[in-house]
């Protein structure tokens, strides 16, 4: 059986080789694998990509892609799923944290029938503050995405053929891949796996980058759009109570002063979550005008070990 063992590489000069050799030292020992490697720079500042070129001058079984400007972790995910030909597709990070040393977990667990399995740390090596951001992320994806509850997701994961045929299908310029792993199928399974810290340098996640990333799940719910109905309501409920509490007031204390201040704090609110709403709904415009528009989802530059042809979608 083939796994097809995909990773967007950015800034990894430093690390990507030893991740692959190290993948490559795992599955020697797993007895009915075997496995490629389709790595994915997504436009580093580094010589990542020369790196690349190099593993797939020494390792037949390593494509390298080059992307022709930054597109972000999913982009790249999604654009090395379209070149894979395995049975199982395997997503990793290029920085050591998702360690070649778990592999066999997610493959033992895969055997039971799950479609899609997530390995999961039982311990984070990660700062307070990815820790709190992974919190939120893990309470959003499961209302906004019906990411079943007793599931957990991560960075390292695997999935079938069937599944990858599925989400490649997506050509929507902001993918999110546990989004459309989501929507495809709920036989999911986590697996505990270490967690191992990062050997060379720090996130490349700004709180930019996860707001834009947040942001993407909204292409796969409507709730936002459904709180903002919700929130209109009640607002406008609030409002017609305030309104008759202050007519019955005024009828029966004529000489009570109408407040100003008071007033001018009820519009503010009023106003504020108009204006909320309409920033939803201008998302979700934005999102449909930049899909019509054909916002590329990826471009690449060069291939290296790859050909047109291997795209299979």
């Amino acid at each position: 059986m083939l796994v097809s063992v995909v990773i967007p590489c950015y800034n990894s000069e430093k690390t990507i080789r030893k991740v692959v050799e190290m993948t490559m030292q795992e599955f020697e020992k797993i007895e009915g694998y075997d496995v490629e490697f389709v790595l994915v720079n997504d436009n580093s500042r580094d010589g990542t990509f020369e790196e690349i070129r190099l593993l797939a001058g020494e390792y037949p079984q390593v494509h390298g892609i080059n992307l022709m400007r930054n597109f972000g972790q999913h982009n790249a995910l999604m654009c090395g799923m379209n070149y894979t030909h395995g049975d199982l597709i395997m997503g990793m990070d290029d920085d050591m944290q998702t360690h070649p040393s778990q592999i066999g977990k997610l493959l033992d667990k895969q055997k039971e029938g799950y479609d899609l399995v997530y390995g999961v740390y039982e311990k984070s090596e990660n700062s307070a503050g990815k820790n709190l951001t992974s919190w939120f992320n893990r309470v959003s994806s499961r209302m906004l995405l019906g990411r079943p509850k007793e599931i957990r997701s991560s960075n390292f994961w695997l999935i079938t053929n069937k599944v990858r045929m599925e989400v490649i299908r997506y050509r929507n310029y902001n993918p999110y891949v546990d989004g459309l792993f989501f929507r495809t199928t709920h036989n999911v399974g986590n697996v505990v796996i270490e967690h191992h810290k990062r050997e060379y340098g720090t996130s490349n996640y700004t709180l930019r980058k996860m707001m834009k990333l947040w942001m993407a799940y909204w292409n796969y719910s409507v709730l936002p759009l459904r709180a903002a109905s919700v929130l209109g309501s009640v607002t406008a409920l609030l409002g017609f109570l305030a309104a008759i509490v202050t007519i019955v007031h005024k009828l029966i204390d004529p000489g009570t002063t109408v407040g100003w201040a008071s007033t001018l704090s009820i519009m503010l609110i009023f106003f504020g979550f108009t204006l909320l709403v309409l920033g939803i709904i201008g998302e979700y415009i934005g999102e449909i005008v930049l899909s019509i528009n054909n916002t590329p989802q990826y471009v690449i530059r060069e291939m290296v070990n790859v050909k047109d042809e291997d795209r299979i979608s």
